[in-house]
Formats: structure tokens, sequence, C-alpha cells
């Protein structure tokens, strides 16, 4: 009975607040009154990461830009990057989603993707004194056989291993995976000897290793027939947007395609960008 009554004066609530206007959009949303709220999550250099206590990166200048083009405000929170695109589809409590998102059929079932917006292949970090088993200049995933590897939990790399471990290349051999909160972690549990090997996307691998000299990465392939036919482990960014705002998702895609515009130089905007937060240019 308890219970009846409280459905009861909850249907009463939204009943009334929905003829009120947003007061149930803002009332679900919490402490914002922003138009938009993107989620990230904040340990994916150089795409967001804390810099003086605010987050920064390629995403961020993104999400600033449409802000900007819609004369509307964004608001950005960091969260867990494996509720992103749950909490992107029901629209309650975020409208999009910018974090290096790769664009799965998975996702897509419950997102709407904008324009990718970069490509990055799948790199394996590891300890400069116990390197996998190297074939030139990249691994290839039967060199992970029979090792511990770790990945950030719900990102592409992690998808990809789990993957590998339960139908693909993987299986049988005696590799586990575990999931980790970051990147920046699971290179952390190499040191620990917790896991042999992280799998991380490209930059995110270059700037740890960049900042550990004990550490070092390489891609990670598919083997091909013969050593010049391996291939890479490749995935596209891009950002997930409600499948209601359409206005958003619009406004996503103009912004994109003008930062992708190359230059003289053969450069975009989000190459300059990426550029700029590896700490690799002046601008």
């Amino acid at each position: 009975m308890h219970k009846l009554k409280s459905a009861f004066w909850l249907v009463l609530f939204l009943a009334v607040t929905v003829g009120m206007g947003v007061s149930v959009y803002f009332s679900i949303r919490g402490d914002t009154e922003a138009d938009y709220v993107v989620e990230t999550n904040a340990f994916f250099a150089p795409f967001e990461f804390y810099e003086n206590r605010q987050i920064v990166g390629v995403d961020v200048e993104i999400v600033n830009r449409v802000a900007e083009k819609l004369n509307k405000t964004i608001q950005i929170k960091n969260v867990e990057f494996d509720v992103i695109i749950d909490n992107v589809e029901a629209g309650r409590i975020a409208d999009a989603g910018a974090a290096g998102i790769t664009i799965t059929p998975a996702r897509e079932a419950k997102v709407n993707f904008t324009i990718p917006y970069y490509t990055s292949v799948q790199y394996v970090i590891f300890d400069r004194n116990m390197p996998p088993s190297l074939r030139d200049d990249h691994v290839v995933w039967e060199a992970l056989a029979g090792h511990k590897l770790g990945t950030q939990i719900g990102s592409t790399g992690y998808i990809f291993v789990d993957d590998e471990i339960k139908n693909g290349i993987l299986s049988g051999t005696g590799a586990t995976v575990r999931g980790i909160d970051s990147h920046q972690l699971a290179a952390d549990a190499i040191s620990a000897h917790i896991i042999d090997f992280a799998i991380a996307d490209e930059l995110a691998a270059k700037f740890i290793v960049d900042k550990n000299p004990e550490l070092d990465a390489l891609p990670l392939y598919y083997s091909g027939p013969t050593r010049e036919e391996d291939y890479p482990v490749e995935e596209s960014y891009a950002i997930a947007v409600n499948k209601e705002r359409t206005e958003l998702l619009e406004a996503f895609n103009e912004v994109l395609a003008e930062m992708l515009t190359k230059d003289t130089e053969g450069r975009t905007e989000i190459d300059r960008l990426v550029l700029k937060y590896m700490g690799l240019t002046n601008e």
C-alpha cells in the first residue's frame, strides 16, 4: 500500500511539473541549469584531462565551439567512462558524451554518433625491461597469449581484449584481462607487477610513456599471411549524442566539419589541437 501511494504522488508530481515547462528536466539533472550536459572521462589525454583543476583537451575545445555556435551553455561533467553511453541514451542526466568514444554497432543502437574526427590505433604498453615478443615495429595479438592484460574498463581496448580472450586469438591461451579505472592506472599496474601489459589508445599510450622512462609502447596488430600484411587494430572517435537532440547533433557535425578542414600544410585544426595538448607545439 505504501508503494502504491508513493507511485500515485510521483505521477501527480510529474503531471504538475511537466505542465511547468523545464522543471522536470532540471530537477532530474540535479545541480545544473545548463542548456546541455556533456559527459566525459577526464583521464584520457590529450582529449580530456585535468590541468589546474580544470578539464581541458581536444574534446573540450570541440564542445566549447559548439556552445558558441548554438549560443547556449554546455556543462562538461566528469564521470566513469563505462556509464557515458547509457546516460546519453537515457537523456535524463546527459545529452552527449565526448571522451574519445569509438563508434561500434552496439553503441550505435543506443545513441547517434557525429562524423568521426580522429582515427586511433590500439597500443601495447610494457616495461622496457620485459617487452613482449615483437614483430618488427609492432606487437601482434599472439604475443599476448598467456599474459595478464589490463585496460580501462568500458573502453574499446577492453572490448577488443575481452572478445579476443573469449572468442578469438587469445581464447584458451591462459590470457586474462583486468578492467581498470583509467589508462594511466593500467600503466601503473605494470610497474606494480599486477599485470604484464596494458592496452590503450595510441595517444594515451604515448602520453603515458613520454612521462615514464621505464615504460614503452608499440602498436597492436592483427597477423596477416606475412609480416608485411599485418594490419593495425584501429578505431574511429566520434561524439555520442542522444537520439532526440537533433539540434545538438547538427551543431557538432557542423563544428567538426570546420575543424577537419585541412590547411595549406595538410593539417586539420583537430591535428593541431592534438599536438598542442600533447605538448608538441607552442600554440
